[in-house]
């Protein structure tokens, strides 16, 4: 009887959940189900103005956002359920990111703010549910962030090789595997955020599709300079970020001019902060995973910036990019209620190594 472990993951781009049921083995995984799961038009509309506009929400308001989140965590959990076809298969946990609100780990009392209600999906699903993930990394001192790092050293280190594993959401976050043994990783800056809020704005569009319209245009190398000055860059790690920092307002400081050259010099931005941290690094190969491995301009420039390295996507070992974040956060809710710690506090600066999450028992 395979024990089943379901990961729930929303992004930046506040679209909706990706879904996943996995089994584990001792180096390997298996995907048994996936499931993309819409937010409501409405519920995405409320985010999009918390997150954009914080002042123009209420705690009212607030507080319905985490119970409403939380129930569309809980229909997606049960939704994947229903895919599972597995002989026996028995569900042990839900791990759930949740959806990021706020990350402010160098603030004076740190934290990090993910809403979703980990009881309500627990009350929906039927299942016991972790969530909350980054608060104990935090209070260990800690960045809480990115969390994917070991989950990455578990499944993609190479004994004989030095790998970097790109996760491109809407911010960009590397981790630099040295054989099986020792693992970094940091935030990178911008991934898709910057690029989707600007053909937001000028073409009302969500994303740009391949990176198409980055590419009827070349970077300005000017911009790309200014941009590069700012002080996030040159930052030592352990360091993390989000759109609290790196949105239009940020981009609106340089005065962008032509439009399509600017999403150009967005997508040169995404791709020279990657390639640094992978070139410093010494890495043999680079896999990409999450929204950016679609973009097939950000990939070519990858290829472009880091000549005689191989660039290519998770799936060549085995999972899909679209799926390797979610899955994560279900390794995620294994590591939790086997009570083992799962940050590394090489890559998120805590002071020890930690258990991750907070566990609510199903109630149904």
């Amino acid at each position: 009887m395979p024990d089943v472990f379901i990961g729930l993951m929303s992004g930046t781009s506040r679209d909706g959940i990706d879904a996943v049921a996995v089994t584990f083995s001792d180096k390997s995984l298996e995907i048994l189900a996936t499931h993309s799961h819409p937010y409501p038009d409405n519920l995405a509309d409320a985010l999009s103005r918390l997150v954009d506009s914080p002042e123009s929400t209420n705690l009212d308001q607030l507080g319905e956002l985490h119970a409403w989140v939380g129930d569309v965590f809980g229909e997606a959990a049960e939704s994947i359920q229903a895919k599972i076809t597995a002989p026996g298969a028995s569900v042990i946990a839900i791990g759930s990111h949740g959806q990021t609100i706020r990350h402010g780990p160098d603030s004076d009392h740190p934290f990090s703010l993910q809403i979703g209600c980990g009881a309500r999906i627990a009350a929906t699903s039927g299942v016991d549910t972790v969530a909350d993930f980054r608060s104990a990394d935090i209070a260990a001192g800690g960045q809480g962030a990115p969390l994917v790092p070991p989950f990455h050293q578990w499944l993609l280190a190479a004994p004989d090789k030095r790998t970097a594993v790109a996760n491109i959401g809407g911010i960009a976050n590397v981790t630099l595997l040295d054989g099986t043994h020792s693992v970094t990783g940091f935030d990178t800056g911008p991934g898709n955020s910057l690029m989707d809020a600007w053909i937001r704005r000028y073409q009302g569009k969500p994303f740009d599709d391949g990176g198409r319209w980055a590419g009827t245009a070349a970077a300005n190398a000017a911009l790309l300079q200014r941009m590069l000055d700012d002080p996030y860059f040159a930052r030592p790690s352990p360091k993390s970020t989000g759109f609290e920092y790196f949105n239009l307002d940020w981009l609106d400081r340089f005065e962008p001019a032509d439009p399509a050259v600017t999403q150009a010099t967005l997508l040169a931005l995404t791709a020279t902060t990657i390639a640094d941290a992978v070139s410093t690094f010494g890495a043999e190969r680079l896999l990409v995973c999450g929204g950016g491995a679609h973009n097939n301009a950000l990939m070519r420039a990858l290829a472009d910036a880091l000549p005689g390295l191989v660039v290519e996507t998770t799936e060549t070992d085995g999972v899909h990019p679209d799926w390797v974040e979610a899955t994560a956060f279900a390794w995620l809710a294994r590591e939790r209620i086997h009570n083992r710690p799962a940050n590394s506090p090489s890559v998120t600066g805590a002071s020890r190594p930690v258990c991750l999450g907070a566990v609510y028992p199903a109630t149904r």
